[in-house]
């Protein structure tokens, strides 16, 4: 586990916090006179590319634009400056787990934001319960959200769970289907850790409900870099839809195969990476029609505006999915701070029961969770746009048949 200093974290977010720092009060800011937030994100290791697109951008770009605003807003009207410790997990729970220990008993700092993934928030839960901190479990797709929310009673669950996803992929194959589109025939693989098995659990009673019918149900071990076998069983399945529940490495390298053996499923459906700016490259271009998890509204105000700063700052647009979500809990926290400040119990009872308004829009929780999400996204004229649930203000119409690769 690689620690930074307090002054290292603030360099390595940007030059401009650091300077404003240094114009505020020379060298340094009085200890008491800065918020002080540390985080535990996966620079290196397997998960460090969802990390890298979904969450430590979004910290960044956050943190910058408060601090270049004069800090963190409290509620008797004075401002803080925004102060980081991170830490690198490396993409090892056991690391996370001991990061965040320091941060909370060692570094003492005011805040914790949680790190990219499903499995990692789940790690890290019980842990920010016993310090008390809240949890803003932003990048956690779980069918036990409510649960967890009940249990965990300063934990919030933004991601929805794996039956909403896969409902909302079920719906617009049905569509489909009955339009007389494709057949009712799925072709489905899913990637064998708590993701996957969430998600392949809501669909398969999902499609059966629906009368499809799952010709090919296939899970794969995590780490797997070989999709051949997989994808030319999917393709002899005579399945007119590929769905796969995957992660990034899954869903690249499951597109790169299709296109390499020639496989023009009418439905090409990913999870996670899908909705990534670097798609398009990964599809060598081809991305046009491709579904997958998520989604944005791309012809939202604010989420064009929120896309043009974040690759002003960054250099990179995006993901079309968690990204947007990411950013506005961070927004939520900034506006429950300046209610109700930094006690941790004030802090959760605001972000349950308060309303913010978010890049997203307006947010208001249920019973700790994030329900107004979209399910399904598409590849269309170059953006990616939420197709699912179609009667959302800003939904997109499904494209069916997929072009050919």
């Amino acid at each position: 586990m690689t620690g930074i200093s307090r002054r290292a974290a603030l360099r390595a977010l940007s030059f401009g916090v650091t300077s404003t720092l240094a114009l505020t009060a020379g060298m340094a800011l009085a200890e008491g006179d800065t918020v002080k937030i540390g985080y535990a994100v996966a620079r290196t290791g397997p998960s460090a590319t969802g990390a890298g697109i979904t969450t430590i951008p979004n910290y960044e770009l956050w943190v910058d634009s408060v601090n270049k605003a004069g800090g963190l807003t409290l509620p008797d009207g004075s401002k803080k400056m925004i102060e980081v410790v991170e830490y690198d997990n490396r993409s090892a729970n056991q690391d996370l787990v001991r990061a965040i220990e320091r941060l909370a008993s060692q570094d003492k700092v005011d805040l914790i934001l949680p790190p990219w993934g499903t499995g990692a928030n789940l790690a890290i839960a019980p842990l920010m319960a016993k310090f008390g901190y809240p949890q803003l479990a932003v990048t956690a797709v779980t069918d036990k959200a409510p649960e967890f929310a009940a249990r965990w009673d300063r934990s919030f669950w933004m991601l929805g769970g794996g039956h909403d996803y896969a409902k909302g992929l079920v719906d617009v194959l049905a569509a489909a289907r009955d339009a007389g589109t494709i057949n009712g025939k799925v072709a489905v693989v899913s990637v064998a850790d708590g993701f996957g098995i969430d998600l392949i659990n809501g669909a398969r009673p999902a499609f059966e409900e629906a009368g499809f019918e799952l010709v090919y149900d296939k899970t794969y071990p995590l780490g797997t870099s070989d999709f051949a076998a997989l994808m030319s069983e999917a393709q002899g399945s005579g399945a007119d839809s590929f769905v796969a529940f995957s992660y990034p490495p899954g869903s690249f390298g499951m597109t790169k195969t299709a296109q390499s053996m020639g496989y023009n499923p009418k439905v090409f459906y990913i999870s996670v990476g899908g909705a990534f700016p670097i798609y398009p490259g990964v599809a060598d271009g081809k991305a046009e029609g491709v579904m997958a998890i998520g989604g944005v509204n791309a012809d939202s105000p604010a989420i064009q505006d929120y896309f043009a700063r974040h690759t002003e700052f960054t250099g990179k647009a995006p993901d079309s999915w968690a990204s947007a979500i990411t950013y506005a809990s961070l927004e939520m926290l900034e506006q429950a701070v300046e209610r109700v400040g930094l006690d941790h119990a004030a802090l959760a009872a605001e972000l349950s029961g308060g309303t913010f308004e978010t890049v997203i829009g307006e947010v208001k929780l249920e019973d700790n969770q994030l329900r107004d999400l979209w399910w399904v996204g598409q590849w269309q004229g170059g953006a990616f746009r939420a197709v699912n649930p179609g009667d959302k203000d800003g939904a997109s119409a499904p494209v069916i048949p997929k072009p050919e690769w």
